[in-house]
């Protein structure tokens, strides 16, 4: 029996030499071909399983066939072969999927002894699982993805309202489930426990570990980021959160939508962040276009309110009630409606998640699909954000606790800004990204210009190619010595610009343009973040602490700028003594230089200015 593929390659190749030259582009064919079984969701799949030796082809970083294992496909074909370029999905896209894929899950809190098989058997009665894992939040909980939304009709239809002996249940139909066994003596022994997935970020123990046992700092960022970023179970728990308070918003209002937005979405959450969400009432009362009205013209009849805000107060405060009252799993509920964005506050016991609900929210989803668009232009971004976070957690710089603080979102932005300034760029400015943008693009919210280019494939890549070692240092060089006492970052033009006020620090709202997102942050505050930076640029120019020990594991690059105050190793103070006199006289004179009143910083962001924090 031959082998199609390689007879066509033969009929192609006159001498040897051609044939090794289109290999390439056969061993693409082939796994794309694959490609297209692994596509199929698994319910489709069930009779055509794929042999393991070709799964784990397909799932090796770095091969042809796993590069042609994505979801979306580009190919050129070529006279030498063919160009492969893996396509992204639009922010819209994502999320949409996700919530239908939300939409088809339950969430069951599971005894301890459940035997996983035996689980599963059960629930397929009702319909095909397409996926299910297993974690730990008060309790075991399964999250179980069926193929069709009627399994889980099916599911609910032979699901009954439990009975107490001393309390009275609110009967109340949802995806959130609770599994009891019939006989549980008889499901215990010989039973293995399920895998769990974490769902937790590492201990700081932990993560010097694996930081001090890379092999460079640039491994050191992208363990960091490993370590901390959103797994795929993680992500899909954080929708299905958000389509089960859409089941309860939905008794008051049948079209709204519960939209995730921030860390949970922007690709620059960690595990244990909270989960912001906000009550999308724009599809409700949404006039068809498309059908012919003729004559007339069809309103509801509703409730007026004198504003907006008390609008959203008014809803705002239902559904917190209603959460309180009838919501499976949400405890702690705080309505907090005179703040200056109304939200509901209030834990989810099932997820473990601490949820934030607010209520037309578009903007900050907006700004969350532009991180999104960032994180997704060059691997370095999310690596370089991750860690600059990390930092500023690890030395108070940034809290959990609303205050002078200096928030995850602006030093994101200030990651942002830092790389538009390199040269050349490594991200593009928000006018640049205006300015390639589709007709379709055109977004207008509030009377705010939001208008960005969505697709990430049209936008063109940087040719800058330096490393992460490189950029984290210059990072905090650079904003060691920045004119914060003048300047502000706006990252809709990628360049300093004067202040337009007194703020400490001033960073320009990328939507909101009159708006300072940092303007909370005091001037103690900036001056710590300052010092801070300048004393981690200096470490890492040391020897001793920019590569791994040899002999001993001591804390060192990425993981030598995390060590808190105090813990024990030699103090920045007490180093900086040992400087060479030639570097004294060298910083001497730069200060001098820096304040003259010609200079300015560059964009490799190297000290030339005077900073007055």
């Amino acid at each position: 029996m031959g082998f199609p593929l390689l007879q066509s390659l033969g009929a192609h190749a006159h001498k040897p030499a051609d044939l090794w030259r289109l290999l390439p582009a056969a061993l693409t064919m082939a796994a794309r071909g694959v490609g297209l079984l692994t596509r199929l969701p698994v319910c489709s799949q069930r009779r055509n399983r794929i042999p393991r030796s070709i799964s784990r082809l397909l799932s090796c970083p770095g091969t042809i066939a796993a590069s042609v294992g994505n979801e979306e496909q580009s190919s050129v074909v070529a006279e030498a072969g063919i160009e492969d370029k893996t396509l992204q999905k639009k922010f819209s896209e994502v999320q949409k999927e996700r919530r239908e894929q939300a939409q088809r899950t339950v969430l069951i809190h599971c005894p301890n002894n459940i035997n996983e098989k035996k689980f599963l058997k059960y629930l397929s009665q009702h319909g095909p699982v397409n996926n299910h894992f297993f974690y730990e939040s008060f309790g075991l909980f399964a999250v179980v993805e069926f193929c069709q939304k009627d399994s889980i009709k099916s599911l609910q239809n032979g699901t009954h309202t439990p009975t107490q002996s001393t309390e009275a249940a609110i009967p109340f139909k949802s995806r959130f489930l609770n599994l009891r066994l019939k006989n549980p003596s008889s499901q215990v022994s010989g039973q293995p426990f399920v895998q769990t997935t974490n769902q937790s970020p590492p201990s700081s123990k932990k993560l010097f570990e694996l930081l001090i046992y890379a092999e460079s700092i640039e491994e050191q960022l992208n363990t960091l980021l490993k370590a901390f970023q959103l797994t795929e179970e993680n992500i899909r728990l954080r929708h299905l959160t958000c389509s089960l308070i859409e089941d309860i918003a939905a008794a008051y209002f049948p079209s709204c939508v519960i939209r995730p937005f921030g860390s949970s979405v922007n690709t620059f959450g960690k595990l244990g962040c909270d989960l912001d969400m906000f009550l999308d009432l724009d599809e409700t009362g949404k006039l068809d276009v498309h059908k012919n009205t003729g004559n007339f013209f069809m309103e509801f009849q509703v409730k007026n309110v004198p504003s907006e805000r008390i609008a959203t107060q008014k809803i705002l405060s239902v559904i917190g009630e209603c959460l309180d009252n009838f919501g499976p799993g949400c405890v702690g509920v705080q309505k907090i409606l005179n703040a200056r964005c109304p939200l509901v506050r209030f834990s989810h016991q099932g997820s473990g998640f601490q949820c934030d609900l607010t209520a037309n929210n578009s903007i900050a989803l907006k700004s969350s699909e532009l991180l999104y668009i960032y994180g997704s232009l060059d691997s370095r971004v999310r690596a370089l954000v991750f860690s600059v976070r990390c930092w500023a957690r690890a030395h108070s710089l940034t809290s959990s606790i609303p205050g002078a603080w200096i928030t995850n979102f602006s030093l994101t932005v200030m990651v942002i800004f830092f790389l538009q300034r390199r040269s050349p760029p490594i991200l593009p400015t928000l006018d640049s990204l205006k300015s390639i943008a589709d007709a379709e693009d055109r977004c207008i919210l509030e009377g705010n210009n939001c208008t960005f280019i969505q697709d990430v494939n049209k936008i063109q890549p940087s040719g800058n190619t330096e490393t992460l070692e490189l950029l984290i240092k210059e990072f905090f060089e650079y904003f060691g010595n920045f004119a914060f006492n003048k300047n502000s970052i706006n990252i809709r033009q990628g360049r300093e610009q004067n202040k337009p006020d007194s703020s400490p620090l001033y960073i320009q709202n990328p939507f909101q343009t009159s708006l300072n997102i940092s303007k909370n942050v005091s001037q103690n505050q900036l001056q710590k973040f300052v010092e801070l930076a300048r004393d981690s640029a200096w470490i890492l120019e040391q020897e001793d602490t920019n590569q791994p020990f040899s002999s001993s594991r001591q804390p060192w690059g990425l993981a030598a700028l995390l060590l808190p105050p105090g813990s024990g190793h030699t103090s920045l103070s007490r180093k900086k003594k040992k400087k060479p006199m030639s570097e004294k006289v060298k910083g001497l004179l730069a200060s001098i230089k820096s304040n003259s009143p010609d200079s300015s910083t560059d964009t490799s962001g190297k000290r030339t200015i005077s900073t007055q924090a």
